[in-house]
This record gives C-alpha cells, structure tokens and sequence, in this order.
C-alpha cells in the first residue's frame, strides 16, 4: 500500500486526508441516526400512556427530552403546555414545529461535508493526473544522453507521470462512490425520520389539544 502511495506521488494525500474524514463521518451518521436515537417505535404511545390524565411533571419530561431526538419535540409540547395552560393548539403546533426543525437540523449535520467530499474527491484526483500529465509532458525534454528514450524522453520519469495519473484518478473514484452512495443512503433515511416525526406530531397535538381541554 504505501508504495502505491509512493508511486501515486503528494497529489494523494489530500484524497487520503478526504477518505478519512469521509469514513469518520459515515461511523459517526451510522451511530447517530440509529432508531432508538432518533425515533423509538413505541415513544409516542408512551408519551400519550403516561399523559392521559394530565400533563406529566418535569422529571418526566426530562427523561423523555433526554430520550432521543423525537423525544425532544415531544418534551417542548409538553413544556409549553406547562408553561401556558391555555395554550392553542396553534402555540402547541408551531412549539412542536420549531422542535422539528431543530431536529432536522440535527440529523441533517455533516451531510453536507460528505456530500462535498463526494463532490472533491474526483476534482482531486483531475488534479492528479493533470500533475501526472505534466511529468509525462516534462520527460520528454531529455538531452538524448544515456537513460533517454530514443525521442529524447527519460523513460523513468516517464513511468513516474503514468503512475501518478492512474494512481490519483482511480483513488479519486474510490472516495468519492462510496461517499456518494452513504450521502444518498443518510439524506433517505432523514427523509424517511423527518415523515415520521411529522406525522406522528400531528398525532400528539391532537392528543395535547384534549389533554388541555380536561
């Protein structure tokens, strides 16, 4: 490996930089938008369980705030209806609005630099080979002494600029297809998190909207 990184020439080292920080931040999107972090399947059933028959206190609250991101939403519709039993269900919606979109933006985080490398890392790898094109256009400005190919190249340099080229082409490709599909794969996935968080939303304001009325 490292004498390809070798052969590849300093033009590969911000793609390696690139691929780390890429794998970093699958990892981190992999742990991070797990469903027990972001939506438990049966926490807004035990939101409601536990609120049938009055607005929960506030140790409770905090545990479910401190549950995973959907619980957060439900714990602001729960404070405000603390904070302002009269609340409408206009308040309560654009409270539990506001949540979701800080939620959003939550699990919406490093998307954006995994798309970018995804986007870079084939830009880097043109730069690669145009270096590497440059070694090979530079070889052939021999002085036809010993060493050089009969039209005046130096056939070493020669390889060294072919290297170059296909090395940082192809580790440009790697980077950027795996980033690529895992951007594609995370952003569906926040989609499909963000659709049932809203829908389930609706739900609970229809539930705080009786709960304020008893």
């Amino acid at each position: 490996m490292f004498s390809i990184i070798q052969a590849a020439g300093w033009p590969i080292w911000p793609l390696i930089f690139c691929s780390v920080i890429a794998l970093a931040l699958v990892i981190e999107r992999f742990v991070s938008l797990k469903a027990a972090k972001v939506l438990p399947p049966q926490l807004l059933e035990e939101a409601i369980m536990v609120s049938r028959n009055g607005v929960p206190n506030p140790d409770v609250v905090t545990q479910l705030e401190q549950n995973s991101v959907f619980g957060e939403v439900l714990a602001s519709g729960f404070r405000t209806l603390n904070n302002n039993p009269r609340a409408t269900e206009d308040d309560l919606r654009s409270s539990l609005e506001g949540a979701g979109r800080i939620a959003g933006s939550r699990l919406q985080r490093y998307l954006g630099a995994l798309a970018t490398i995804a986007s870079a890392a084939p830009l880097l790898g043109l730069l690669g080979t145009v270096i590497g094109m440059i070694e090979i256009f530079g070889s052939q400005g021999g002085d036809g002494g010993m060493g050089t190919m009969p039209g005046g190249g130096n056939p070493t340099q020669l390889a060294h600029g072919i290297s170059i080229a296909l090395y940082n082409t192809a580790f440009g490709l790697m980077v950027a297809i795996p980033a690529l599909i895992f951007w594609r794969y995370f952003r569906a996935r926040v989609d499909d998190y963000l659709l049932a968080m809203e829908v389930a939303t609706e739900r609970f304001v229809r539930h705080l909207v009786t709960l304020r009325n008893k």
